[in-house]
């Protein structure tokens, strides 16, 4: 049914209204049963027909007459879309493949004159199309087939007994999924109606119980593996104590992975620090702690201190046991000959 009401909208969003009556087979999605002749039709379909403010009318079973026109439209499709050795077609790999097949043969055929007319069907129906309802904004939700939520932590949907992936974005969300195709080419389309109306949002091959159908895409981005957990703040104090940097989150992953005692006691001392010296340098020292396991106590103001004392780039301090000031080796050849000249002549030192 779902199949059938998603082909009737996208053909009056095709021809740009909806007609006064559509007439089609006595498909049980039409018709339920009849009654001394009197087709009795199927409560979903009336509502349809009501939300488009149309009439369904049904052929007289077992008469090839009363459907004429509908079998006609289907021969020239037939011939040109389906996969004859007449028209050289090869078989469609997907059910997406066959639209796109049959959006092509539409643009084909409408836009050159016909045969009988001499006007191309694309002329003449924007003359009809004056006489035909207008086409309401939002679907008929059947249309889409049936409802189904996403949970809360998981961006998939179950439909019939199979699971498929959607955005992870649509996490909570209500999506329409239905069935599209036979077979192999059997297609699971799953649809959400926003503020901009429907979209599709995934298309999948039919699934069995136990294998999903998952697009890797429709999932958040994973760190390295579902193992590797990345810091989340629950309180004011945690956000603050990772918003030091990069440091402050390796450090929290090492030193809980090392079972360290009163962390929280020693994330509040760093954020102590932060305050009274550069936060840059107290990052600096918790990534360097968590490198080197240095956990303890007293561990990031020791490392704090030495990161202080130590030599900056470009500047030299001297020890205990030796100067900077310049010697006076220099001076000790003062007084000496240098050689003599080129005419022979002793030089003077300077």
């Amino acid at each position: 049914m779902p199949s059938v009401f998603a082909a009737l909208d996208q053909t009056f969003r095709r021809l740009g209204g909806v007609p006064t009556y559509v007439l089609t087979d006595n498909e049980k999605t039409v018709t339920v049963e009849h009654i001394a002749g009197i087709a009795v039709r199927n409560p979903q379909l009336v509502a349809f027909a009501e939300h488009y403010s149309l009439v369904v009318h049904t052929c007289v079973p077992a008469d090839p007459a009363s459907k004429g026109g509908t079998e006609s439209s289907v021969k020239p499709s037939s011939a040109d879309i389906v996969p004859k050795d007449t028209n050289l077609r090869e078989a469609y790999t997907s059910f997406a493949e066959l639209e796109a097949a049959c959006g092509a043969f539409c643009a084909k055929v409408n836009t050159r004159a016909h045969r009988v007319t001499k006007r191309p069907p694309d002329q003449m129906l924007a003359e009809e199309r004056a006489r035909l309802h207008p086409v309401t904004a939002a679907p008929h939700t059947v249309a889409f087939g049936t409802t189904r939520m996403v949970p809360g932590n998981t961006p998939t949907v179950t439909f019939e007994s199979g699971q498929y992936s959607v955005p992870h974005t649509l996490l909570g969300a209500t999506m329409w999924v239905r069935a599209q195709g036979v077979s192999d080419g059997e297609q699971v389309v799953i649809v959400h109606v926003g503020e901009a109306g429907p979209v599709e949002v995934a298309r999948h091959r039919r699934a069995t119980p136990g294998s999903p159908q998952l697009i890797a895409e429709h999932f958040p981005a994973q760190p390295s593996g579902p193992l590797d957990r990345r810091p989340r703040a629950k309180n004011t104090a945690e956000s603050e104590f990772l918003d030091l940097g990069e440091g402050a989150r390796l450090w929290l992953v090492e030193a809980a992975a090392a079972g360290t005692t009163k962390m929280r006691v020693k994330m509040a001392e760093a954020l102590s620090l932060a305050r009274l010296f550069d936060p840059v340098e107290v990052d600096w020292a918790l990534g360097h702690a968590a490198v080197h396991g240095r956990f303890a106590e007293a561990d990031l103001s020791s490392i704090l201190d030495h990161h202080a004392r130590a030599p900056k780039a470009g500047e030299h301090r001297a020890s205990e046991d030796s100067s900077l000031t310049q010697g006076t080796s220099a001076w000790a050849r003062l007084g000496q000959h240098d050689g003599h000249d080129a005419h022979g002549v002793e030089g003077v030192t300077r």
